[in-house]
């Protein structure tokens, strides 16, 4: 077992040198947008503060954990501002990722409800490495030549459009300009962030007055990675329960739930099913998200149906 999660870390970072590291995934992306598209800021139209939790692998020492807070709200009717925080970690806590990230977006008025969304926004990464933290940790980290990182930070950029009206929406970002290595070894660079393109997109359809249907896809392209594509189907009852399904190509299906407690808060779960071989391992019961919405809304913004989106 000691050799294994080893293994497993060398992996992620090989992956990462060899294949470029992509950024942390969610499956429930439908409410967590502001995560990859800066563009999204304001778009609500209230406050909004969202907060998510993702256990990925389950059942496997030292797999991936994944915590997200961010916060969006317009400031004018044509400015938005907001806050993201990522913390993503490998190995429990030998590899730790912290992103933080502030995004401002422009929106121009495109027709009676479509609105064209500019966005930026300007942050960082801290990454912390700590081998020591293997269970079982000898020398076998120091054979390969690898050394700590204590919470070396690198600035970055991104950009993102977002398009939305009533019923539809969609936006293309790259939330990282720049590319970073964070350290080298005697043969190649580990931990090396490139760009990565997102693309999400979907549509409302009322089928009658108590039922929304939402189908959505989400995309990710990376430099020397498979592309990743995400496909997710909604059903909204009376505007207070969301129940789908989701297939990220060639890795996993997932099921989600959505619970509009009040005019305020909103609880979304997800569960994934790995279909790789990694998935009918032993030792992996699948991936979990939790996520918690908090939106701070008048009486007058009672008056609008809650947004699918």
């Amino acid at each position: 077992m000691k050799k294994f999660i080893i293994t497993i870390v060398f992996l992620t970072l090989s992956l990462w040198g060899v294949k470029a590291q992509q950024d942390a995934q969610y499956t429930q992306y439908m409410y967590n947008t502001l995560a990859v598209n800066p563009a999204y800021a304001g778009s609500r139209g209230v406050l909004s503060i969202n907060a998510l939790h993702r256990s990925q692998w389950v059942g496997l020492d030292g797999a991936p954990t994944t915590q997200t807070i961010n916060l969006n709200t317009p400031v004018s009717k044509r400015l938005g501002l907001g806050l993201s925080i990522v913390n993503d970690e490998i190995g429990n806590g030998t590899n730790q990722d912290t992103y933080f990230d502030a995004v401002a977006s422009y929106t121009i008025p495109t027709s009676r409800t479509g609105k064209l969304s500019f966005g930026l926004k300007a942050g960082g990464h801290a990454l912390n490495l700590d081998f020591s933290k293997l269970r079982n940790y000898n020398d076998e980290a120091n054979t390969v030549g690898l050394s700590n990182i204590d919470k070396k930070f690198a600035p970055n950029f991104g950009a993102g459009v977002y398009y939305h009206s009533d019923k539809f929406y969609a936006g293309l970002s790259v939330p990282n300009f720049l590319k970073t290595e964070h350290f080298e070894s005697s043969s190649s660079s580990f931990a090396q962030e490139r760009m990565n393109f997102y693309f999400i997109t979907g549509y409302v359809f009322d089928l009658n007055a108590d039922l929304k249907f939402k189908p959505a896809v989400l995309v990710k392209a990376v430099s020397g990675a498979p592309l990743q594509i995400d496909l997710s189907a909604n059903f909204m009852l009376n505007n207070k329960v969301t129940l789908g399904a989701a297939y990220r190509w060639d890795a996993a299906l997932s099921a989600l739930v959505g619970f509009q407690i009040s005019d305020q808060f909103l609880l979304g779960l997800a569960y994934d099913k790995e279909t790789t071989e990694l998935g009918n391992t032993a030792f992996n019961d699948g991936s979990f998200e939790v996520l918690l919405r908090y939106e701070l809304r008048t009486k007058y913004k009672k008056i609008i149906a809650p947004r699918f989106f």
